[in-house]
C-alpha cells in the first residue's frame, strides 16, 4: 500500500496557552489535492504553521511519505520536501524576479523531475518576460506568480498553497486555478487552503473542513458538493 504524501495524526498546537488545534488528523495521498476550508479564523493558516514547522506540535505526529517531521525547524522540514505557498505571498520585494527564485532553489528528491528557471518561465511566461524587475513592481497577480514559482524551486514534495486567491480579480483567480490544475496533472501532491469554496471544489480530490481547530468535515470534493448543509454550517456560503 502506497504512504501517504502527507498524514496529520492527532495535532494539538497551541499559542502560548491557548489551544489553537485540537486532535487535527488527515492524510493528503500523492499527486492528490486535498481543499482545507473553513471560515476566518478557524485554524486553516495555523495547520499551515504548524506542518512548516514555524509552530511546534505539542501532541501528535506529521509525516512525510512516513518520515516523522513534527517539531522539526522550518529549514529542515522545507529540505525535507514541503514547500509554502504563503498567505499574502510574502515575496522579496527589494529582490528582482530571478533572485526571488534562485534564492530558493533546492536540488530534486528521489529522482523527481526538477523545477529549474526554465520550467518555472514555462509554466509562468510573465515571469520570464519580467526576470529583470523588482518584485515589489509586479501587479497583485504576478506576484502570486511568484510566490507559486519560488516555492516550486524548492522542489517540494508536498506543496502548501494558503489562500492563493486572496485579493486576486476573478480573471486572475481563474488562471491561478489552471496553474494549480497543471500542477495536480504533473504528480504535485497539494495541500490548498482556500476561502474561495467553489475554486477548492472544482480542484480537489478531497476536501477537509476546519472550525475553531478542528476537523468538522472529512470526504471527497463530490461529496461537499451535495452537502448544503454542512456548506452552509461551517463555511457560511452556498
Amino acid at each position: 500500500m502506497a504512504t501517504e504524501a502527507l498524514t496529520l495524526s492527532g495535532v494539538d498546537a497551541y499559542y502560548g496557552d491557548s489551544h489553537v488545534l485540537h486532535d487535527v488528523s488527515f492524510a493528503l495521498q500523492p499527486g492528490r489535492l486535498l481543499g482545507l476550508l473553513g471560515r476566518n479564523g478557524a485554524g486553516k493558516t495555523t495547520c499551515m504553521s504548524t506542518i512548516v514547522g514555524i509552530l511546534k506540535p505539542r501532541r501528535g505526529d506529521i509525516r512525510l511519505f512516513g518520515e516523522s517531521v513534527a517539531g522539526l525547524a522550518p529549514d529542515v522540514i522545507a529540505r525535507k520536501g514541503i514547500g509554502l505557498v504563503p498567505q499574502g505571498r510574502r515575496t522579496f520585494r527589494s529582490l528582482t524576479v530571478r533572485e526571488n527564485l534562485v534564492v530558493a532553489a533546492q536540488p530534486p528528491r528521489h529522482g523527481e523531475a526538477a523545477w529549474t528557471l526554465d520550467r518555472v518561465f514555462a509554466l509562468f511566461p510573465r515571469l520570464k518576460e519580467r526576470q529583470a524587475q523588482l518584485a515589489g513592481s509586479l501587479s497583485g497577480g504576478e506576484q502570486q506568480m511568484l510566490a507559486i514559482g519560488r516555492a516550486l524551486m524548492g522542489n517540494p514534495r508536498v506543496l502548501l498553497m494558503d489562500e492563493p486567491s486572496e485579493g486576486l480579480a476573478p480573471q486572475i483567480v481563474a488562471e491561478v486555478g489552471r496553474t494549480i490544475d497543471r500542477l495536480k496533472a504533473e504528480g504535485q501532491s497539494i495541500v490548498l487552503v482556500e476561502q474561495n469554496v467553489k475554486l477548492t471544489l472544482n480542484l480537489a480530490d478531497e476536501v477537509v473542513i476546519i472550525n475553531t481547530g478542528r476537523v468538522v468535515f472529512q470526504g471527497s470534493a463530490r461529496e461537499l458538493e451535495g452537502n448544503e448543509a454542512v456548506i452552509s454550517q461551517h463555511l457560511g456560503v452556498f
